[in-house]
Order: structure tokens, then sequence, then C-alpha cells
């Protein structure tokens, strides 16, 4: 893992000194942020109450209960709707400085434009609790639960899309910008326009593979930078807040010694690239070999590009629309070029590439969630080299079990990858937090409450829902008091 665990770093930003013969100590640095992350579907139930319509995975987990691995749903789930209060006792037990949470869409805005003032007070009611207990509220507009209204009209393949979001974000900055300063517009958009337009396996229940995904990401990147601007236009001067993006992104490393580091390269380019490319990259737009794809393909199909064109004056508009970049690690992955030939129109196939894992890397409880800190070092020296070093927070990385409260393996891997994220810090990149997934065991989208990622257990059978603490909120709650862990 590059040494980290061998080599003594001495730098302005993280100090590693032996304590013992094969242990180090690793020191947080001073400003180095430390929080959670949750999302308002997976914790807050209350799905029908006050005013809140309903959103897309409401209405899925009740239509196909079959779709999800335990026939579960988010209808009552941590219930943080009524019970906001014991989230924030837990974040202040642990000494968190952050809590990054989501904004239900449908729980402030009804049928796309009318304003529910129950809604407002919920969310005015935790953004002030979290204050008054000095946590800086990190909040995500929307993290996957579309309103059904506005998905009724075709979601986020539908152009309007854009000035729903705006209408949604305006109401949201009139309403919380005096307190909230840290603004993300959404959450892992590659996972979601595929997971919800391509696949069709999840909220939306929309297959369109080849056209869906891509109409997504077009209107949800016009979206951002519409929203970006909006802000830096009407509401900056007043409360002088950040506005970013959090994306799903992992490193790939070559199958075996026949692939060369120009394919990883272009692999990289095409996958994390898709939305980092259009905001971050030096001249915007969609990543050049994806837009030399989708010309070769237009020409063989005698169509139109599937992947919408970005004309210079959108490409100049969304360039540069973020203060910041989210990052969500969980993995990473292996690539080679796709060998067996299909001409089904879908992003994997699209882009020639298959992807698979090396067995020898060590596994969670859950098959999914392979476990590779190098992977988000080399992620976030790539970011930085090919960037030019944005700001980053890393706003989501965590470790599936099946809730075990002595939780021992979700220890080790958050010590391993903070390791590895204050390492890439020493070497300048410009990481600024970190935020564990997930403050609670919470409803993990199509696995239901099979996995727990949560460093509280949730007693989901109680009415009360009771939150205890996991030996990871004892870690955490450990290191932010010290400011030091040690890692054997």
């Amino acid at each position: 893992m590059h040494g980290i665990f061998t080599t003594i770093l001495m730098s302005a930003f993280v100090k590693f000194t032996y304590t013992c013969e094969n242990s180090t100590v690793i020191e947080i640095p001073e400003n180095f942020k430390i929080g959670a992350s949750t999302s308002s579907y997976q914790i807050e139930g209350g799905w029908n109450l006050d005013g809140k319509t309903e959103n897309v995975w409401d209405t899925f987990t009740h239509n196909h209960p079959e779709k999800i691995e335990d026939h579960s749903n988010g209808d009552v789930a941590a219930d943080s709707y009524h019970f906001y209060k014991k989230d924030v006792e837990a974040l202040k037990y642990v000494g968190f400085n952050q809590y990054r949470f989501s904004i239900s869409w449908s729980r402030v805005i009804a049928n796309g434009t009318i304003i529910n003032k129950k809604g407002i007070e919920y969310y005015n009611n935790l953004i002030n609790e979290l204050i008054l207990n000095r946590i800086e509220p990190v909040v995500t507009m929307f993290h996957w639960d579309l309103p059904q209204y506005l998905q009724n009209l075709g979601g986020f393949v539908n152009p309007l899309i854009t000035k729903y979001f705006e209408f949604y974000a305006n109401v949201l900055f009139e309403n919380f910008g005096d307190r909230v300063k840290i603004w993300i517009t959404f959450n892992e958009p590659t996972l979601y326009c595929i997971g919800e337009y391509g696949e069709g396996r999840s909220g939306s229940y929309i297959k369109a593979p080849g056209v869906g995904e891509y109409l997504c990401g077009h209107h949800l990147l016009i979206s951002h930078a519409n929203v970006y601007h909006l802000y830096k236009n009407k509401f900056y001067d007043k409360q002088k807040g950040e506005i970013g993006i959090s994306l799903k992104l992992q490193y790939l490393y070559p199958k075996d010694e026949t692939i060369t580091k120009e394919f990883v390269e272009r692999s990289l380019d095409l996958t994390n690239g898709w939305f980092i490319n259009p905001i971050f990259s030096k001249n915007g737009g969609y990543p050049e070999e994806l837009v030399k794809i989708f010309v070769k393909k237009s020409i063989e199909e005698g169509t139109w590009s599937r992947l919408p064109i970005m004309s210079d004056e959108l490409k100049k508009r969304i360039q540069g629309t973020a203060d910041f970049m989210g990052v969500n690690y969980y993995s990473s992955e292996l690539v080679e070029p796709k060998t067996q030939l299909d001409d089904s129109p879908q992003f994997d196939i699209d882009i020639g590439l298959t992807f698979s894992v090396d067995e020898r890397w060590p596994k969670s409880d859950s098959l999914w969630l392979y476990i590779v800190p190098e992977g988000l070092y080399d992620l976030l020296i790539w970011i930085r080299d090919r960037y030019k070093n944005p700001k980053i927070m890393i706003t989501e990385n965590g470790y599936a079990d099946n809730g075990e409260i002595n939780d021992f393996e979700r220890i080790k891997y958050i010590k391993q990858h903070i390791a590895v994220i204050l390492k890439a810090k020493s070497e300048n990149c410009n990481i600024v937090s970190y935020m564990v997934w997930s403050l609670l065991d919470n409803f993990e989208w199509n696995i239901g409450y099979s996995a727990a990622l949560g460093i509280f257990s949730v007693n989901m059978s109680s009415p009360l829902k009771e939150r205890t603490p996991k030996r990871s909120a004892k870690f955490f709650k450990n290191l932010i008091t010290n400011g030091k862990f040690e890692m054997c």
C-alpha cells in the first residue's frame, strides 16, 4: 500500500511515528474536519406525514417489494423525522464536526412548486439543533428520492427538470442559507443515472439503456450549473456559502500485464470523467474519448449521438461550477477491454470496458464491497494531477457488515482509509474533511436492511428506535478527542 505502514512520513499535514515494533500513530491535522453522512429516504421515515408527498422510492418499494432483498422499505426506517434530536445526540456523543444529510424534495415541495411549511419547519429544527450543538450542517439537495410527481413528467430525461430543480434550490437557499454554508447539489450521478434510467433497477423503475442514462446525466449537469450560478448571483454576497457535488469514484487497475497505463488512464476518463470533466477540467465538456465514441457510434447507427452534444456556450456555463468536489469512495476495480461483442446500447458496452475484482483483495460481509484502500490513495493523486488539485471533501466512505456492535472490521477499514487520505494530503492533495457512511444503520436501497453500514445501531423493532453506539462510534470519539489513532 505504497509503503504507508512501513514509512515514517514527516510533513506539515500528517506525522507517522512508531510506538511499538509494528505500530504507527497517525495524527489528524489541525482544521481537518471529521463527520458522518446520511440521506433522507434512508433514515427519516414519516413517508406520508405533515404534507409530504410520495417520492419514487415510496412508490417503488410499495409496488415492488420483491425488488428489495428483504422486502423492506423506508416508511419508518430510523424514524429521524420524529427522532432527529437523537441523531444530533449521537453526533455530539462522538464529537463530530460535520453532519451531512439530505433534504427530501417531496417533503418540502409538493407537485413541483407548492411549498410545504411543515417540511420547511422540520429541516429548520434539525439545522438549528445541529448549530446549537456546534455541528456544521452539510446539506445534499438530491440523494435519489425524486418526487413521484416529477418522475411522472419523465424525471431527469425531461429537460423541464432543470427548472424544477432550480425552483427547489431557490426555496432551500431562501429558507436555510443563512445557516447552511456547505451545499451539495447531487449525490452520485453516475450510479443514479445508470441505475434509474439505464438499468431500471431502482426507484424510477425506468429501463431505457443507451439513451436514458445520458439524458439524465446531461440534464443533471445543467441543473447543477444553474443552481451554482443562481447561488453566486443571488445569494452568495449575503450567505457566503459553497456549492459542490458528490461523485461516486473509484480507481481502476489493469486486469493483467497486457493492459497499458494509457488504457487505464483512458478508462478513468471514460468512467470518473463523465461527471468530473464537465465541471472540473480545463477545457470543460464531456471527456474527449467519450465524445469520440459517440461520434463513431452515431455514424454506425445512422442516427444522432446518444450522448447529448454540448455547445461551447453550455460547456462554459457548466465548467468551474463547484467550490469543492465531494468524493464517495468504497472500493476499486480491475479493468480490461470488452472482448465479447454486444451491440446493445448501454453505458459499459458503449465504453467498451469490462470490470472485475482481484480475488486476493479482502472483502466485507457484503459481496459488493472489496477493501482496496490503496485505490483511494491512487484516486486522490489522480484527481490532484488531472484536475489541478481541487478542494476535496470525502463525503462517503464506509464498511458493510451484519450489524455487529463490536465492529472491529469496520474500524480497521476506516483506519486504513483515513491513513491513505492523510498520506495523500501530506502530498499536497487539497482534502479538507472526511465523513463516514453512515451515522446510523439504515435502509440501504435495493438490499434493504440486510447489510449494516452505520456506526450506531438502531433498534428497528422498537417504537423509540434507540440508537446504540458501536465500537466504531467509540473509535471516532477517541480519535476526535485525542487527534490521533494507532495502526498495528
